[in-house]
């Protein structure tokens, strides 16, 4: 007879680094990506995922466990899979597009963190799916966050917007606004006018300058 294995998913790896993103910027965190199809990816099951977290937090001190890469909720099976099996030796956070709100409820009870990131140009289809997952994260009593991530061509009224919607989907979200990379923030009063506006709308709403890659993660 077969010994069942169950489910699998492709990782591009489990490296440690800093996080670019969030509440949680700058912590030292394992990463558990799952791989886009342009990257070198491994097959991995839920034990082999279990067993090398375990191992990877005997030899160093991490914070916590960041699992993100491309869709990670479309492998929401393997996750809850390892988590249940082996229970995450450090607080997870999980980062998602907030696009599949239905996948979220069997993961909320693993999660220290739940991190919806989302385009500052996202159409209102987009943002209202994303709302819909940070309204399940405080159902769940679980901490959660949204990023946003304004391009050059987003305007303060649609940064404004999302705030607002953000809002009143989770009286308890934390709001991270990182701008754009190439933003003179240090000549442009644009920020402080707008986040005086947004922190109207939302206390818990903060401005921050991302960690860009190598040195920041996600």
């Amino acid at each position: 007879m077969n010994k069942t294995v169950g489910p699998s998913a492709a990782l591009a790896g489990i490296p440690a680094g800093l996080q670019a993103l969030g509440p949680w910027q700058g912590r030292r965190q394992l990463f558990v990506r799952f791989a886009a199809e342009a990257e070198t990816a491994t097959m991995y099951t839920a034990d082999a995922m279990g067993g090398e977290l375990k191992r990877w937090t005997a030899r160093g001190a991490f914070h916590s466990i960041a699992v993100g890469g491309r869709d990670p909720l479309g492998n929401a099976e393997f996750l809850v899979a390892a988590f249940d099996r082996h229970a995450p030796p450090l607080p997870v956070l999980l980062e998602v597009d907030g696009q599949r709100p239905d996948a979220l409820p069997p993961l909320m009870k693993h999660l220290g963190l739940l991190q919806v990131v989302l385009d500052g140009g996202a159409a209102d289809a987009n943002l209202e799916r994303a709302c819909e997952s940070l309204a399940q994260a405080k159902s769940s009593k679980v901490p959660h966050a949204l990023v946003v991530l304004p391009g050059d061509a987003t305007s303060d009224g649609q940064l404004l917007r999302i705030v607002e919607q953000a809002h009143a989907a989770s009286d308890e979200v934390q709001v991270v606004v990182h701008p754009p990379a190439n933003t003179p923030v240090d000549r442009d009063r644009r920020w402080i006018m707008l986040m005086e506006r947004a922190t109207a709308l939302h206390g818990d709403t903060r401005f921050m300058l991302r960690l860009p890659p190598p040195t920041g993660m996600r």
